[in-house]
């Protein structure tokens, strides 16, 4: 646009020079004997003839500014659409965002699991002369896949309030009581415990913690002790998220 406008500035300026040049070209003196009558009348015609010319260059000038203003006013008209739809864009991808988000907050803050501790069979985990980790295998519940059955572990996705239950059995024995702690990370935190010479006798405890992200939780059998489970799953370790914090 901005060369187009220099054009009709530079036709307009070099306009009146080429008039003047050529009034001055009609002044030229022709010879006495060279003159005839149609000669004579042709410096008018010829004026006339340059002036419509010069009317007709400034009206096309006229038409070409009212034309290019015009443009001008649509250009500033669709560059405003164009911002207002990018606004929009931006408004929209920000929702999307948002909405991504709200998804992934709650596939995190629906966490629960139940798990038994052998997934088939029947026999007794234990004695050990240390505390040993258990796994709880036989796998009902898995909400949020934060307990892991080839570890026993339970690592927290989000920050909150957690709780927990588990229920040991044994069959009675003189030597052997049945004794499961819960840990959180390295940190003992309750015990649950049985002793009968005889018969089947169980117990059970549990806990609400207060997990940061990765905070790990899981049951140990106590030292010189053991537990018993079967295909009634007697022995469970269970799980779930209260809230966020």
């Amino acid at each position: 646009m901005e060369i187009t406008t220099s054009f009709l500035l530079l036709l307009l300026i070099c306009s009146p020079s080429t008039v003047q040049l050529q009034k001055e070209s009609d002044k030229e003196i022709i010879p006495l004997g060279e003159q005839t009558e149609p000669q004579g009348r042709e410096p008018t015609n010829a004026s006339n003839h340059q002036q419509t010319s010069t009317q007709d260059l400034h009206a096309l000038l006229r038409e070409m500014s009212f034309s290019l203003a015009e443009q001008g006013v649509e250009m500033r008209h669709m560059q405003r659409e164009n911002e207002a739809q990018a606004a929009k864009l931006r408004e929209l991808e920000l929702k999307t965002t948002e909405l991504d988000k709200i998804k992934q907050l709650l596939q995190v803050t629906q966490v629960a699991f139940s798990a038994s501790l052998l997934a088939s069979g029947a026999e007794y985990v234990g004695p050990f002369d240390t505390t040993t980790p258990l796994v709880f295998k036989n796998v009902v519940t898995n909400i949020g896949n934060a307990y892991d059955p080839n570890t026993g572990f339970f690592i927290a996705p989000v920050r909150g309030a957690y709780n927990f239950e588990y229920y040991i059995g044994s069959y009675g024995h003189d030597s052997y009581a049945s004794g499961v702690g819960l840990v959180k990370n390295k940190e003992h935190i309750f015990l649950a415990w049985e002793h009968q010479p005889s018969h089947y006798g169980s117990t059970a405890n549990g806990a609400t913690l207060l997990l940061e992200v990765g905070d790990v939780v899981f049951l140990r059998l106590w030292p010189n002790t053991r537990i018993y489970d079967n295909e009634h799953h007697h022995s469970t370790f269970s799980g779930h998220l209260l809230f966020t914090m």
